[in-house]
């Protein structure tokens, strides 16, 4: 566990919080995470110093470029433990890494295919099925969740045919940061032959991820999640299910050769990654990653369970106060309400005492239709949040109720 020095230490790693004059709380870590000084210096550094295309030209800084890219590929390989770096597809989000599948497997899924995902899903990871279903005149079936906000896995299982082609479910959900039993997905989705894509969003820097021990066929998650930069996502891909894929889009570095009669396409990854990448987004990633490395995800993810296990405490006194599925096993996420009070409204509120949390359905209307609310209050927790901001911020809490209730 971290101490209360080692705690602060890495918060002054983060201009952020040195900058905000009003010592505010940020507490919207599950929609974006805040950057280490290595992250942005480094992102800063690269276009003041090297900025140049990639696999482009023999010169100096496109090498210098090529050879940082490569090595955030290598290192993402081994964060997930990947069995190769042909396994790792650069996108620009999650969000493009799911659409990128949809597309690419759209020529194997026939009509009467099953494609199966979860009541809990974040919209990115409803549509597209749901788009290609109906283009292949398939099935989206859907997982519905019991009283605790988990898996019905004995509906699953009834779901589950011959038919199912795939199954597209969240680590962690990021409405409820409910850890769902994906290994036991997995598994028992392999013996009727279907693939099995994770949205790893909300797990990438508080769970270990061992892809192969997962022995998910994708496994996707963006980097601004992960104290990195934005427009930079992760498309992890077993290679066997990789190489029976055709690019998703086209254009230059996913080529071998190219006539007006045919183009033969580049091996793995690149024929999957039309055109320039994020390149100062990717070289931040090392540091990012390097960050993490030093603090180990074990020790993240026990700091952060501790934070959340007495933010439940201490928001539990509030009369009114319904915390989602706190029995449940939850991860660095706590959503809640007060009666009577719309979340908008609270949100509002706490932002004049300089809080920020998320407020709304997180992208995730069928879960809050299926509760029948219009949303939550979420909280979410990073590595340098504290134990007094939760105090704080119950204080302030307390205060905005005076002035709605």
């Amino acid at each position: 566990m971290f101490s209360y020095e080692e705690i602060k230490k890495i918060r002054n790693q983060f201009p952020i919080f040195k900058n905000q004059e009003n010592n505010s709380i940020y507490f919207d870590n599950a929609a974006t995470t805040q950057k280490p000084v290595q992250v942005i210096n480094t992102i800063k550094k690269y276009y003041c110093n090297f900025n140049s295309n990639v696999n482009r030209s023999v010169h100096f800084l496109d090498n210098f470029t090529n050879n940082y890219l490569e090595l955030s590929r290598k290192n993402l390989k081994d964060f997930i433990n990947a069995k190769s770096i042909e396994e790792i597809i650069f996108t620009s989000g999650a969000t493009e890494s799911i659409n990128l599948i949809a597309f690419c497997i759209s020529k194997f899924i026939n009509k009467s295919d099953d494609i199966i995902i979860s009541h809990s899903e974040h919209h990115s990871n409803i549509i597209p099925w749901q788009v290609l279903s109906k283009k292949n005149n398939a099935n989206l079936k859907v997982i519905p969740v019991n009283s605790e906000g988990e898996l019905n896995i004995r509906v699953f299982n009834k779901l589950m045919t011959k038919t199912t082609k795939l199954i597209a479910i969240s680590h962690v959900t990021n409405t409820f940061g409910i850890l769902n039993p994906i290994r036991k997905l997995i598994k028992t989705a392999h013996k009727h032959n279907s693939l099995v894509l994770i949205d790893g969003s909300q797990a990438i820097s508080h769970i270990t991820i061992d892809v192969q021990n997962l022995d998910c066929d994708f496994y996707i998650f963006s980097i601004h999640k992960m104290y990195g930069p934005t427009g930079v996502g992760i498309l992890y891909g077993k290679k066997k299910v990789l190489d029976k894929l055709t690019p998703y889009q086209y254009g230059g570095g996913m080529i071998e050769k190219v006539t007006f009669k045919k183009t033969i396409f580049s091996g793995l990854p690149y024929k999957l990654e039309a055109g320039t990448p994020n390149l100062a987004g990717l070289i931040g990633t090392n540091k990012a990653l390097n960050f993490i490395g030093n603090y180990s995800i074990i020790k993240i993810n026990n700091y952060e369970t501790k934070l959340l296990k007495y933010a439940i405490k201490i928001l539990s006194n509030i009369n009114g106060i319904k915390i989602y599925y706190k029995n449940s096993k939850l991860t660095k996420i706590l959503s809640f309400n007060i009666e009577n009070i719309h979340s908008f409204d609270l949100g509002k509120l706490l932002n004049n005492y300089g809080i920020a949390v998320r407020t709304g359905t997180h992208c995730a209307h069928p879960i809050m239709d299926y509760l029948k609310i219009n949303g939550t209050i979420r909280i979410s927790f990073a590595i340098y949040n504290t134990i007094e901001e939760i105090d704080r911020f119950y204080k302030n809490l307390i205060k905005c109720l005076y002035l709605l209730i």
